[in-house]
């Protein structure tokens, strides 16, 4: 995937995992889509580790997997947060 490609699914895969745990954390696309190109590399590396699969592509493992590690990347953001 180029850099245009892991753009687009990370805007795709961070506005994903906001509308999936909304909340306070007061940030705007710019953060949206460097969460989501986290997420999919978090994603994309638990996926490889349990053999699901890994980020390839605008497939539906993909976009899966990628808006998975994004929650996670959006969690380990707001505990870093409220701290």
């Amino acid at each position: 995937m180029g850099i245009l490609s892991w753009i687009l699914l990370g805007l795709l895969v961070g506005v994903l995992a906001k509308l999936i745990m909304p909340g306070k954390q007061g940030f705007g696309i710019i953060m949206t889509i460097i969460l989501g190109v986290v997420g999919a590399f978090v994603g994309g590396f638990i996926g490889t580790l349990l053999g699901i699969g890994d980020i390839k592509g605008f497939d539906l493992v993909s976009i899966l997997l990628a808006t998975g590690g994004a929650i996670i990347v959006l969690l380990i953001y707001g505990a870093i947060k409220k701290k």
